[in-house]
């Protein structure tokens, strides 16, 4: 037998999703998002790796800037790598950062906004002024310096991206936070001797959690479009195929004189698609968190 508290909870998840599934926005993107997903995890199935080896490429007998005509399904690139191969596996590398990255500035976010919200006072001064300092610090220039310093590997990207969008979240739950704090159910429980890991824990996380959920949305696309900067730089992995990267090898190796769309066009649909559908996704959410917004 479940508890009436779960059995309200499951109804009112229910109730969420199936008003997402109605949104005709959100309902696009989570299937263009579940298509990608599919690809990136269905990888070695739809291309083998050695299409990424220019070595194995030539053994092959490969030619050099093949349209899609002569080496199906989308040609190949000046060192005879296949192109539907580096845009299957490089789908993978785009995706993990964007998620992992965004994971590391809810994270770091979600912290600091609560810690600064909650507690309050010469905390959440200091808190804030740090939070300011990475915001008047312009966002670029600095991942940039950090990924130089740090080197050139995926890890490091993620830990750039994360470390330098934090602040956006943290403002954000730091106002929810102070007005969730202000309500009667939180003082009622500090009158009954509630700790404030309890009132965060069962009080306040509950209370935003949604909006978090919807920022993160938000910040995904934020993340991948970030990693796609830096890697066309040539501060990404080298080792790795990436959609960065294959625009930073199509730019380098004049792929738009040489008339080349199959080496450019792919990966910079393939971005714009999925940054859409995580945009689709996180309105959606923000819609169904703040019914207002739906008017707007």
């Amino acid at each position: 037998m479940t508890s009436p508290t779960m059995q309200r909870r499951l109804a009112s998840t229910t109730n969420v999703l199936v008003r997402f599934w109605r949104s005709r926005p959100g309902r696009i993107g989570l299937i263009v998002l579940v298509v990608f997903g599919a690809m990136a995890l269905a990888a070695p199935l739809l291309a083998d790796r050695s299409g990424l080896d220019a070595v194995a490429s030539r053994r092959a007998g490969a030619p050099q800037w093949g349209s899609p005509s002569t080496w199906w399904p989308l040609g190949t690139d000046h060192l005879r790598r296949s192109v539907w191969a580096q845009f299957v596996w490089g789908s993978r590398i785009s995706l993990f950062v964007g998620l992992a990255a965004t994971v590391v500035t809810i994270a770091v976010g979600t912290l600091v906004g609560v810690t600064a919200g909650f507690f309050g006072g010469r905390l959440d001064g200091v808190l804030m002024r740090v939070t300011e300092w990475f915001l008047v610090v312009p966002f670029l220039p600095l991942a940039i310096v950090l990924a130089t310093v740090l080197g050139r590997s995926v890890w490091n990207i993620i830990f750039v991206i994360g470390v330098t969008s934090w602040p956006s979240t943290a403002r954000l739950v730091r106002a929810q936070v102070l007005t969730v704090k202000q309500r009667l159910f939180v003082d009622r429980s500090r009158s009954l001797g509630a700790s404030s890991a309890y009132i965060v824990r069962r009080h306040i996380m509950p209370n935003v959690s949604g909006l978090i959920l919807a920022n993160a949305t938000l910040a995904v696309p934020i993340s991948i479009l970030t990693e796609t900067t830096l890697s066309f730089l040539g501060l990404g992995d080298p080792q790795r195929a990436s959609w960065g990267k294959m625009l930073n090898d199509a730019f380098f190796e004049s792929a738009i004189t040489r008339n080349a769309w199959w080496y450019f066009l792919p990966p910079g649909l393939g971005i714009l698609v999925v940054v859409l559908a995580f945009t689709l996704i996180g309105q959606t959410l923000e819609q169904l968190a703040d019914p207002r917004l739906a008017d707007r």
